[in-house]
């Protein structure tokens, strides 16, 4: 699927480049920049949970947030996942390593809704543009969402 997808992408900018050389030099710039903006996040949360798993056995990652854990693995992922704060492109590689040692998929899954959908961190900045009492109620019906999730995903899974 991989090798597909990276054929895909070079034909496609093969394709953009015989169109217009310029604009395709001008978005390839762009995107290294961007992609030299994102790197720093990328690599230092990915060496915070490579650190975590070296510390964390498997075994414990199995115990708390493992799918043997049940609801009380699901309610900790939540947790976690509503304070923490990491763009999605960081959060799907680092629950991809978790579940690879040993984290369940009900709660990686409350883990990203409440990582995508809360924001704990950001309710202040939320609060000056909304209101409080919205930024309350939005963040406890996205947090109550995340299990609504989890447990489609245990059903599912």
């Amino acid at each position: 699927m991989s090798l597909s997808l990276y054929v895909i992408t070079i034909a496609l900018l093969g394709i953009s480049y015989y169109k217009d050389k310029n604009k395709t030099k001008k978005a390839l710039k762009k995107s290294w920049k961007a992609f030299e903006n994102i790197l720093p996040q990328f690599l230092g949360v990915i060496v915070l949970v490579g650190i975590m798993l070296s510390i964390f056995n498997t075994e414990f990652i199995s115990k708390v947030i493992g799918s043997e854990s049940g609801w009380y693995g699901t309610l900790i992922s939540a947790i976690l996942g509503a304070i923490t704060l990491i763009p999605g492109f960081v959060a799907f590689p680092t629950s991809a390593m978790l579940i690879e040692n040993g984290a369940g998929y009900m709660q990686i899954g409350a883990f990203i809704s409440a990582l995508m959908m809360v924001g704990i961190i950001t309710a202040p900045v939320e609060i000056k543009y909304f209101n409080k009492r919205l930024t309350i109620a939005r963040n406890v019906l996205a947090f109550l969402f995340s299990f609504i999730v989890a447990f489609i995903i245990g059903k599912v899974v």
